[in-house]
């Protein structure tokens, strides 16, 4: 099933129509159909008013989020560089008595080996590193964390206004839609999985009445997000693919209905690739989960598990089931991958294995190995 909207300010008004049966929107459009121009005109529907006064319903999390960071790189004295906060901005209204610190932390430790400080004196964030010398751990502060690192903690930053809205907090209140567009995009695939998780398992919450829609151009995460979410009540969830005619400037709204946005062969292919190296990580069960349950419901079934190849002496079909669901539910660290212990391999690899025994996927799919791929 699919519509046509003559424009983009008709798109948002019927996704805000749509909220009103629904609780989560959750949009797939590859990069340069309007996503970020889509969010802006949903935010600006629900805006009253012109001065600082205005009204407004929508807190949202997309580029111009990002671009209210700006680095202060300490050119002169090259040492003390610091993220600067636009002051001047309504995001960060209030935030000062709200101790913001102390609600960042949880979401950013999820992910991340660094610290930060917020100096509201100047509206700037100070970064700092522990590194172990020896037997000694320092502290090295004034630090530049990387782009992705940067990235992580804007949208750890945005989580934690997000939950004050969610927890009903005086300055947020006039929260009522949550629209976020592409979080992840500078995160790599087992990254996508985590996040994806995260935010689904964060915005399940049944204690508040905020709607929200959620975009991207990450199938995997689009993919993670429709698994995870769908499992709420699929009455008040619409999954979309969303297109732009360039000819005629509409815009075209698919609903992906009971099938996720198939992209498990890019998927595969990235298993297969930790397989051949050896460097098979814990959140590669995940992954592996993720590629059972698409294969799964592509086939119309259930239940992943029907998708592992039964064993002669389990007859219930129970055990590696219960392997993949215990294995891949955990904490995902992004810069400090963790082995996985031997035994865990073999299953992750028979299991692997059997499935591609059991689906003869084309084995032209399957990347080259590591070693393959880095000789001359």
């Amino acid at each position: 099933m699919s519509i046509t909207l003559a424009s983009i300010n008709e798109l948002a008004m019927h996704l805000r129509t749509e909220l009103e049966e629904k609780k989560f929107v959750l949009l797939y459009a590859y990069n340069g159909t309007g996503k970020t121009r889509l969010s802006m005109e949903f935010r600006d529907i629900g805006k009253q008013g012109d001065d600082d006064e205005a009204t407004r319903d929508t807190l949202y999390f997309n580029a111009f989020t990002e671009d209210l960071f700006t680095w202060d790189n300490d050119l002169e004295g090259d040492c003390a560089r610091v993220l600067k906060m636009n002051a001047v901005s309504r995001f960060f209204a209030g935030l000062e008595a709200l101790e913001m610190e102390t609600r960042i932390r949880p979401f950013l430790h999820r992910y991340a080996d660094f610290d930060f400080r917020i100096e509201y004196s100047d509206w700037s964030i100070r970064f700092s590193r522990d590194v172990k010398v020896g037997e000694i751990t320092e502290t090295i502060d004034n630090i530049k964390v990387s782009r992705g690192e940067e990235n992580l903690f804007i949208w750890c930053f945005f989580l934690a206004i997000a939950q004050l809205a969610m927890d009903g907090a005086e300055a947020y209140q006039w929260v009522k839609y949550i629209y976020i567009d592409d979080p992840i995009t500078s995160l790599d695939e087992h990254n996508a999985i985590a996040v994806g998780n995260h935010l689904a398992q964060f915005m399940r919450r049944k204690d508040h009445s905020i709607k929200t829609v959620i975009s991207s151009h990450h199938a995997l995460f689009f993919n993670v997000l429709w698994n995870e979410l769908r499992e709420i009540d699929r009455k008040k969830f619409a999954p979309h693919f969303l297109s732009h005619i360039r000819k005629t400037d509409q815009y075209q709204l698919s609903y992906t209905g009971d099938t996720p946005f198939f992209h498990h062969l890019t998927l595969l292919q990235e298993i297969w690739r930790a397989k051949e190296s050896g460097q098979i990580y814990t959140h590669h069960f995940n992954s592996l989960r993720s590629l059972l349950e698409k294969s799964s419901i592509f086939h119309g079934h259930k239940k992943f598990t029907v998708c592992i190849k039964q064993q002669d002496d389990d007859t219930d079909d129970t055990l590696y089931g219960r392997l993949v669901n215990i294995l891949s539910h955990g904490n995902y660290s992004f810069y400090d991958p963790v082995d996985m212990l031997p035994e865990n391999k073999a299953h992750f690899e028979k299991i692997l294995l059997d499935f591609l025994d059991f689906y003869p996927f084309n084995p032209e799919l399957m990347p080259a190995t590591l070693e393959q791929e880095t000789t001359p």
